[in-house]
Formats: C-alpha cells, sequence, structure tokens
C-alpha cells in the first residue's frame, strides 16, 4: 500500500456509527518533502548511523510463525509483520519526532508506569541521548509544561500537519462509545476556539489517526477494552483496535500496536516505542509482533515459563494459604495460561512482579481480562485438573530426586556418615534406599563410553598446533 494513494486508514467500528473512511493528509506529503534524510544531517553525537536495508517480504502480513490463539501452537514460536520498504516513508535520520498522548477510560496508572522505566528512561528519550533515536518532544495532558490553550495548539498544528515532525499517538484507557452518550460526552480534551465546543478524545483520535507515524495502545484498557468494558459496561466501552479496525494503517504503515498489563511494565512500553522509533527512523525492521499486535518477544511466553515458583507445580506441591512459598495454582493463580514477562523482568528496574512478591497471576495482560478471569482467587477448573495431576506425577519425581539428592551430598570417604558436628542424625542409606544407590551408581557410568566419544566428536582441536 503506497502512502500516496487514498487509503481506508480509519474505519471506525464503533456499534451504531456509520463507517467512515478519512482520506490521507497533505501532511503525509508534506513530511516526505521536509523530513526526508538528505534534508537532516545523519551524524548523530554517538557516531554515523546508516538506514536499515534490510530484505524483506512482501506485504504486511503475520509470516514465519504460528497464530497466538492457535491452541497446537507453542507459545515461544513468534509471528512478524513485515512491511515493504516502499510501503512506508523513508524520511528518517530524524532529529526529533513529537509523542501526542491521548486518554479515554483511564485511571493513569500507564502514565505512572513509564515515568517510572528504567531500561530505557523515560528522560533519556525526552533528552535525545539514546543512539539512533530522535529526540522525543511528548506531549501530555499531565507530565507537558505547557498548559490550555498553549498546550491545545500542538493537537491543532498536528492535525493540519504543521508541526516540524512527525508524531506518534499513545492512548491510554478504554475508547467509550460517544455515539450513545446523548446530549453530553464521555471524555473531553479541550475546546473549539472557534465554537467553544467541547471536543472529545475520541474527536482527536478521529483527526489525528490517520496522519500519525503509528499508534500505540498502552495497557489493557486501550489494548483489549479492560474493566471499562467489562460485562454490562454503560459507555459501549472498547480497544483502540476495535474502534480503529483491522484494516487501519499508520502513515507509515503500520497496524495499532497494543502493550497491555494493568498497569503495564513500564519498561515494556518504552522498549516497544524504542524500537518502533528505530523503525521510524529507518534504522531496524519492523519489530516482531503476534497477530493481536502485542510484542512478541515480551509477550511470547507464559507466566509459568518464568515464575520463581514454577518448580514446585513440577513437583506436585502447592501453597495452602497465602505466604507459603509453594505454586499459588490451588490459590487461583493463572499464570500457567497468562502471557505476561512479569515474573521474569519485575515490575519496576527488575524488582517486584505478582509472583515474585508472592501474589497470584490475575490474567491483566489478557484479552479477556476481567470477566473470563473471574471470579478472582477462584480457583479454575483447569487448574484443578493439572494440578492434581502434577501432585500424582510430581510426588514421584519428588521422592526420586530426594533420593538421589541424598546420595549426591555423601562423599565416598563418608560411607554414609557425617563428620560433621551439624549432623543431627545418621544419614546411612538403608534397605530399598542403598540399593537404589547403587543402581543408580551403575547405570550413570552405563552410558560412559558414549559420552566420551561424543566428547571427541565435538571438541575442537587447537589452532596453531
Amino acid at each position: 500500500m503506497a502512502v500516496d494513494e487514498p487509503s481506508r486508514r480509519v474505519a471506525r467500528r464503533a456499534p451504531g456509527r456509520p463507517t467512515i473512511t478519512a482520506e490521507p493528509q497533505e501532511y503525509v506529503k508534506r513530511v516526505q518533502a521536509t523530513f526526508h534524510e538528505e534534508n537532516v544531517p545523519s551524524v548523530y553525537p554517538h557516531g554515523t548511523l546508516e538506514p536499515f536495508n534490510g530484505t524483506k517480504k512482501s506485504g504486511v502480513g503475520l509470516i514465519d510463525g504460528y497464530d497466538p490463539l492457535d491452541p497446537m501452537a507453542p507459545i515461544g514460536i513468534r509471528s512478524r509483520a513485515l512491511i515493504e520498504p516502499e510501503d512506508t516513508l523513508n524520511i528518517g535520520p530524524l532529529k526529533k519526532i513529537y509523542l501526542i498522548w491521548l486518554v479515554g477510560a483511564s485511571c493513569d496508572g500507564c502514565t505512572v508506569a513509564v515515568t517510572g522505566a528504567t531500561h530505557p528512561r523515560v528522560e533519556h528519550l525526552l533528552a535525545g541521548i539514546l543512539p539512533g533515536l530522535p529526540r522525543v518532544e511528548l506531549i501530555h495532558t499531565v507530565v507537558s509544561t505547557e498548559v490550555g490553550p498553549d498546550w491545545m495548539h500542538n493537537l491543532f498544528m498536528a492535525e493540519r500537519g504543521e508541526l516540524d515532525a512527525p508524531y506518534v499517538i499513545t492512548w491510554e484507557g478504554s475508547i467509550m462509545d460517544e455515539s450513545i452518550s446523548g446530549d453530553g460526552f464521555w471524555m473531553g480534551l479541550g475546546d473549539d476556539p472557534n465554537t467553544g465546543r467541547q471536543i472529545t478524545s475520541l474527536e482527536w483520535l478521529d483527526r489525528l489517526a490517520p496522519g500519525a507515524a503509528a499508534v500505540v495502545a498502552i495497557g489493557t484498557c486501550a489494548s483489549w477494552g479492560g474493566i471499562p468494558a467489562s460485562k454490562n459496561n454503560v459507555t459501549n466501552a472498547m480497544a483502540v483496535m476495535d474502534y480503529l479496525g483491522k484494516d487501519y494503517r499508520s502513515a507509515f504503515g503500520v497496524p495499532v500496536v497494543n502493550v497491555p498489563g494493568c498497569a503495564p511494565i513500564g519498561d515494556n512500553y518504552l522498549e516497544t516505542a524504542t524500537a518502533v522509533l528505530l523503525f521510524l527512523n529507518g534504522l531496524a525492521p519492523l519489530p516482531e509482533f503476534d497477530n493481536l499486535g502485542r510484542p512478541a518477544w515480551l509477550f511470547g511466553e507464559t507466566v509459568h515459563r518464568h515464575c520463581p515458583r514454577a518448580g514446585y507445580y513440577e513437583e506436585g506441591v502447592f501453597a495452602e494459604q497465602y505466604g507459603d512459598k509453594e505454586c499459588l495454582v490451588e490459590l487461583g493463580c493463572w499464570g500457567p495460561v497468562v502471557q505476561c514477562n512479569i515474573a521474569e523482568r519485575g515490575n519496576v528496574d527488575g524488582h517486584g512482579g505478582c509472583m515474585n512478591i508472592g501474589g497470584i497471576c490475575i490474567g491483566c495482560t489478557m484479552p479477556g481480562f476481567p470477566d473470563k478471569f473471574s471470579p478472582i482467587y477462584a480457583v479454575s477448573p483447569g487448574s484443578m485438573v493439572s494440578s492434581n495431576t502434577s501432585r500424582v506425577a510430581g510426588g514421584m519425581i519428588r521422592r526420586m530426586r530426594n533420593a538421589t539428592r541424598v546420595d549426591k551430598n555423601l562423599t565416598p570417604r563418608w560411607d554414609g556418615e557425617i563428620p560433621s558436628g551439624w549432623a543431627r542424625a545418621s544419614t546411612t542409606p538403608k534397605g530399598s534406599m542403598k540399593v537404589l544407590h547403587k543402581f543408580y551408581s551403575k547405570a550413570q557410568h552405563r552410558n560412559e563410553g558414549k559420552a566420551k566419544e561424543q566428547t571427541r566428536k565435538h571438541s575442537r582441536p587447537f589452532e596453531g598446533r
């Protein structure tokens, strides 16, 4: 899809509203002429960086991977959305880029999470000190230094295509259906200076999405609808991609990017934004996303695979109350099925995270949250089946491992008697355990010849000798 062709960029999907088609703005052509790489110095303070010119397959789509909704697909396999170079604007390298932060039905928790990010830090982006990245001008309702008409002026300039650099939209919170708001509105963001009419947040998305370099939905509310979109809500709340539709492409040809979490990990958002900015700047390929628009390298694994308590699950040992050190599945934890990296990454600067501090996973990063994970703290039917299976198989595994551990904790010299004043009782194996240890020792050395052969086969001689 060429960027200068008429495009069905913003096809709104709000129930009860007609489908509206927005033509590309003249902004796109102006960006090509004004911010093309030949008009911008290519040398950064950190050195010269060359634009990415890698080979990409045709079209925007998912290739070389599995649909994460496919029950037969392994969780670690990633899909990748690739875009032809001619389908994007070749405008990098850029000196700066605007980040316009719009808010819907939100608690501002996503904003708080981003301010706590450390890899990278938000101030590093604002200062423009990261190699290969333009300086970010943040237009935010809370943390911007401008207020009132001066702040609104930025949005009007973006709408008219008069900003001196491209802009990226980040949307926080659910989108509420303004078609059912009656004579009022759900969420307003400034007034029209000519008429005094209240402009809704959703109207700003309508105006700015066609010309945006990218649209990033931050948090579960923006990504999937979240708590405001739960059953029986009165606002018909929805996600950003529900509203813009699956055919939406930014001015650079990028679909809606989703970084879920309630609240999300701040590092997840900034790492994703950094990767997208490198792509927009022409210095890297488009990052890997799954077919729900999530960063595949961040949401490709389940919580359980990196949970510090996963070993207890394997051995069939489960916590009975909060504060216990064992697996929390039988207290209502959804970690085995939830795609999130909180256990591995932590919440802030590698610290915290639900299971790391004794809490359960309630599934807050998933599209089905909260309805499909309710009631919270109740054990899921699937967990009862899997945990009982693990309890039986894990019990056998645990006993075998304990027997092996006892044997490996003895040196040959001790012969079962520990010459330590700390030993409370003799650990000399008796009866069946003694037979088991002898059998294990013989089995261990049975493949000694094969192991030596494998070592010789894979070893490499020192060069030059």
